[in-house]
């Protein structure tokens, strides 16, 4: 079956080049990106993705089209997923770039591209992930650290070392040596029955999963959820490990070096998260 994407609100074959060589989101890792997921033909968590890019183009001072409403990208989302079959269950990709240019000389136009795949719909992970920290890199913390950056270079790099390494996934330090998420989710653990995960000002990514937890969690007296720093020590000494995104929700962490941990509470939060 022939596949599409979207780019700047026009339909391309898979096989199509549109991209410019001098496009800044390549020179420059100048541009943000949003991953969701549709769900039956609807984007799950739809204002808080679009609050989230429209708060960061405002951060990286985009200058933001007319037309280029979230109305406008809802519908391009919605049938680019018919045009490709999936929207039974898919995974969103929406980039935008500042264009072309040089640093100084930038034509200041922006460029979007929506992209597509079919996503099956899972179930907690049987499998307990299995992590470690990333030591070659800390991400600095300042007004760009929470947003969903092309220059993704530190997570890039933890990704390739898991996967030398043979883990699952890798978590990221800041640049106080503490924990402020990992390649594609932010961290949370669990310590006698109470659940933690690091504050923004930590320079976590600020998740939309992340967002919506925190929400739930003061509605139920079942979770009590703390906003604290997280040291490599505490992760060491945490009952539970989890992580949280938009695509699988959670995924509960079963190792870390020697530390063996339960997931008691992470399968409850997926149900109550899903």
């Amino acid at each position: 079956m022939k596949k599409y994407f979207n780019y700047n609100g026009r339909f391309f074959a898979d096989d199509e080049n549109v991209l410019s060589k001098d496009d800044r989101s390549y020179r420059y890792g100048d541009g943000l990106f949003e991953t969701m997921k549709l769900t039956n033909g609807n984007i799950l968590f739809r204002d808080q993705h679009f609050e989230r890019l429209f708060s960061g183009l405002e951060v990286l001072k985009f200058h933001i089209p007319v037309l280029f409403t979230k109305q406008k990208i809802d519908e391009e989302i919605k049938e680019l997923s018919k045009k490709n079959e999936c929207e039974r269950s898919a995974r969103i990709r929406l980039s935008v770039s500042r264009g072309g240019g040089g640093l100084y000389d930038c034509d200041k136009k922006l460029s979007y591209l929506i992209e597509c795949w079919p996503l099956e719909q899972k179930d907690l992970n049987e499998n307990g992930l299995i992590i470690d920290i990333f030591p070659d890199a800390k991400k600095s913390i300042d007004v760009f650290s929470n947003l969903k950056s092309a220059n993704y270079l530190p997570y890039v790099m933890a990704a390739i070392w898991a996967k030398e390494n043979k883990l699952n996934e890798a978590l990221i330090l800041n640049q106080h040596d503490r924990i402020c998420d990992s390649t594609i989710a932010n961290v949370f653990w669990v310590k006698d029955n109470k659940v933690f995960t690091p504050p923004l000002s930590e320079g976590c990514v600020a998740g939309v999963m992340r967002k919506n937890f925190l929400e739930l969690a003061t509605l139920n007296p079942d979770y009590m959820l703390h906003e604290t720093v997280l040291s490599q020590e505490i992760l060491l000494q945490a009952d539970e490990v989890f992580l949280t995104n938009a695509i699988a929700g959670v995924r509960w962490v079963k190792e870390c070096r020697n530390k063996v941990y339960k997931n008691t509470l992470s399968s409850k939060i997926f149900a109550l998260l899903h």
